[in-house]
C-alpha cells in the first residue's frame, strides 16, 4: 500500500466533518472573550484553520479580516464556500501554506488563532515562530493537548510518546512565561468539545468501506484513538490558552532582599504616603501570609524598580486564596506601561506557583483589563464595607469550583 492511498483513505475520514480536532464555538468564544479589547475590524491570522469553523466565528462574531492557513487544499475550499453562503466571502481568505514557514511580515496581526493545530510545529517552536506576527499588544490563542494528570498510565503514555509528547499544564504555562509571553487565560476543554470531534469521526467510521485502498489502515488508527480516549480520556485533554508577548521596555522578575529599601521607596512615593509601605514590610514579615516569588519588581531602564506588585496569602472562609495587593508605579514611571507589566508578571508567577484563585480591592476600570470580574459573582464578599464593583476575583485555575464566602485579608491589612 502507498503513503498516497493512506493519506487519501485519511482525509476521506475527514472530509466534511465540523471540526478536525475538539473543540465548540462555545469555546472559540470564550478564548475569543479573553483576547482582551480588539481593534474594530481586527486582522487574524487562523493556523491549520482545517475546514474554517473557528475562521467562521471569528469573521462573523469579531468582525475580523481572517486569514485562513491550511496545507489542505480541500479544507480551503470548503471554507471558501462556507463563507460564501454566509456572506463572509470579503471576510475570509484562504492559503495553501505551512504553519513553519509563513509569507507574513512582521506586526502583521491583531490575533493569531490555532486551534488543534499548534501539535504540528510543537508548542515552543508555535510560541517562537508566531509571536513576530503580533502587533504590539496582540494575542495568541491556541489550544494544546496536555496530560491531566500527575501520572499517567503506561498505556496512555505508550500511546502519545508515539504520536506527540504531551506536558502538564504547569509546564506548558510555564513554557509560554518562559518564551516572553503572559498568560492572559486558561480554558480547559470540556469533554464536549470532544464529543464534537470525534462523534461525527466515529459514525463516519463506522459507514467506511475497509476494503478501499489504505482504509483499513485508517481505520485501525482512528479506531485506536477513539479507544484511547475511552478508555484513558481523564488522563488527558485539550487546553486553550490566551498569550500576549511581554513588553519589552519592562524586564520583572521577583524582588531580592537587596530591593527591599528601593521597593519601600517605590510604594511610598507612588501613594504618597508610608502606609502601604509600612504594610509591605509588615507582609514581608508574616510567615503566615508571605508567598516566595510572588513579590515582583519592574526594572527601569537604568535598573532601577520602576514598579512593584505584591501577592500575599488571603483566606476565603477558610479556604486559600491570594490578595493582589499594593500595586505601585514611581510617579517617573506611570502610564508607559510598568504597572501592566508588574501586574500581568506576578499573575504570570501566582499561576506558576498553583495559586487558583486572586482577589483585589481596586479601580473597577483598571483591573478587567487584567481578567478580573465582581467578586460577588462568585459569592465572595468582603469583611468590610467595600463598592461592589470594586471588589473583584480573577480565577487562575480555569476550572473547577470557587469557593464563596467572606474574604478576610492578613492581619498586617488591619481590616
Amino acid at each position: 500500500m502507498s503513503d498516497n492511498a493512506l493519506y487519501s483513505a485519511f482525509f476521506t475520514l475527514h472530509h466534511g466533518l465540523p471540526r478536525q480536532g475538539p473543540g465548540s464555538d462555545t469555546t472559540t468564544r470564550r478564548l475569543l472573550a479573553l483576547s482582551g479589547p480588539l481593534p474594530e475590524r481586527p486582522r487574524v491570522l487562523d493556523l491549520g484553520c482545517g475546514p474554517g469553523r473557528s475562521a467562521l466565528l471569528l469573521a462573523a462574531e469579531a468582525g475580523a479580516e481572517v486569514t485562513a492557513v491550511d496545507l489542505h487544499e480541500p479544507f480551503l475550499e470548503e471554507l471558501r464556500q462556507a463563507a460564501e453562503a454566509r456572506g463572509l466571502g470579503d471576510r475570509v481568505r484562504t492559503l495553501d501554506a505551512d504553519m513553519g514557514e509563513l509569507p507574513f511580515p512582521d506586526g502583521s496581526f491583531d490575533l493569531v488563532w490555532a486551534e488543534s493545530s499548534a501539535y504540528a510545529l510543537g508548542f515552543d517552536t508555535a510560541l517562537r515562530s508566531w509571536r513576530r506576527l503580533l502587533t504590539s499588544g496582540g494575542t495568541l490563542v491556541l489550544t494544546e493537548c496536555e496530560w491531566t494528570v500527575d501520572e499517567p498510565s503506561q498505556e496512555a503514555r505508550a500511546f502519545w510518546d508515539e504520536h506527540y509528547t504531551l506536558r502538564t499544564r504547569s509546564e506548558n504555562i510555564a513554557a509560554a512565561v518562559e518564551g516572553g509571553y503572559h498568560v492572559l487565560g486558561v480554558v480547559p476543554q470540556p469533554e464536549s468539545d470532544w464529543d464534537e470531534y470525534y462523534g461525527p469521526l466515529s459514525e463516519r467510521a463506522d459507514a467506511a468501506d475497509p476494503a478501499a485502498p489504505g482504509m483499513a489502515e485508517a481505520l485501525a488508527s482512528t479506531r485506536a484513538e477513539l479507544a484511547m480516549r475511552r478508555d484513558h480520556g481523564g488522563e488527558y485533554g485539550y487546553t486553550g490558552y490566551v498569550l500576549r508577548p511581554a513588553d519589552d521596555r519592562w524586564r520583572t522578575r521577583p524582588e531580592t532582599a537587596a530591593d527591599a529599601r528601593a521597593v519601600r521607596d517605590v510604594v511610598a512615593a507612588a501613594f504618597g504616603s508610608t502606609a502601604e509601605a509600612d504594610l509591605v514590610d509588615a507582609l514581608r514579615e508574616d510567615a503566615r501570609a508571605w508567598l516566595p516569588g510572588l513579590s515582583i519588581v519592574a526594572e527601569a531602564p537604568d535598573g532601577s524598580v520602576a514598579a512593584h506588585a505584591l501577592i500575599t496569602r488571603c483566606h476565603v472562609d477558610g479556604a486559600p486564596a491570594a490578595a493582589l495587593a499594593p500595586v505601585s508605579v514611581a510617579p517617573a514611571y506611570q502610564r508607559q506601561g510598568a504597572g501592566q507589566a508588574v501586574v500581568r508578571a506576578v499573575l504570570d508567577a501566582a499561576r506558576l506557583r498553583g495559586e487558583s484563585l486572586v482577589l483585589v480591592l481596586g479601580h473597577p476600570e483598571y483591573y478587567p483589563r487584567f481578567g478580573f470580574e465582581r467578586a460577588s459573582a462568585y459569592g465572595i464578599k468582603p469583611s468590610f464595607e467595600a463598592p461592589d464593583e470594586a471588589m473583584m476575583a480573577l480565577v487562575l485555575a480555569g476550572s473547577g469550583p470557587v469557593p464563596p464566602g467572606t474574604l478576610r485579608y492578613p492581619a498586617a491589612f488591619g481590616i
